[in-house]
């Protein structure tokens, strides 16, 4: 398989939850697709490092906890926009509910999650640029990966 550009990736958002945490589960809900996203961010686990020093012998290093990670998409804000809606709502929601994600690349192939939108601030800068939202999305699942078809 060759590289691909990002041009034509997505991302989407549902208020639901999976029945199972597979491609299955996560594929049987309805998303609502975000507009306007200018780049969406890396998507991947990463976990603490945790190290020994015995008195005799090398350093020891072991994988820890996981951290899912955090999206801080770059959106140029629209009112209109149903899925910037959802999102806002998400940001808004203080009982720590859990959003499904889905993020399908260029290629068809998707990412499934659960997270939490930790705010969405705007930027507002100069007088030839948008208005951007950059929305905090942290990742509290295991990313669960389908090839494209």
């Amino acid at each position: 398989m060759g590289s691909t550009t990002a041009a034509g990736s997505a991302i989407a958002i549902s208020v639901a939850s999976p029945a199972t945490y597979d491609a299955a589960g996560y594929a049987a809900l309805t998303y609502t697709e975000v507009g306007n996203v200018e780049k969406i961010g890396a998507i991947g686990a990463t976990y603490a490092k945790v190290e020994f020093q015995p008195l005799k012998g090398p350093k020891q290093k072991y994988k820890g906890s996981a951290d899912y990670g955090s999206l801080q998409p770059s959106v140029a804000l629209d009112g209109g926009d149903a899925g910037q809606a959802l999102l806002n709502t998400a940001a808004a929601d203080e009982t720590n509910k859990l959003y499904s994600f889905k993020v399908t690349k260029a290629d068809g192939a998707v990412r499934y999650f659960q997270g939490r939108v930790f705010g969405n601030p705007e930027t507002i800068d100069g007088a030839d640029t948008l208005v951007m939202g950059s929305p905090t999305i942290e990742i509290c699942t295991k990313v669960v990966p389908v090839p494209a078809s």
